[in-house]
């Protein structure tokens, strides 16, 4: 049976399974180190083996930098009508892409 685990990182909580790929904020550490993540709730995919942290299990969740980047531009407009304001802003958010090798 998967394992399914919930983490905590950059501020946001992620639902991941051993072997998936995902984006999370950007961490300072290199490509191909391995990194421990805060683990709040560790489950199998039936649900009958639950070990849920009050607020957290620890560092239970490895995983391996794949790589860093950017995320697409979003346009942040501020505009206030009869004023003749308007200010126009791009964004590109950092992120770091990891890999699950291990849940605990």
């Amino acid at each position: 049976m998967a394992k399914i685990a919930v983490i905590k990182t950059g501020g946001k909580q992620y639902p991941v399974l051993e072997g998936q790929t995902l984006k999370i904020e950007k961490v300072e550490q290199n490509v191909g180190d391995t990194i421990v993540l805060e683990t709040l709730l560790i489950a199998d995919e039936s649900g009958s083996d639950l070990q849920l942290g009050q607020p957290s299990l620890g560092e239970k969740v490895k995983a391996e930098v794949v790589s860093h980047g950017k995320a697409d531009k979003i346009t942040v407009v501020k505009y206030k009508r009869k004023t003749r304001y308007k200010r126009t802003l791009g964004h590109r958010q950092p992120f770091t892409a990891v890999k699950i090798t291990a849940i605990a």
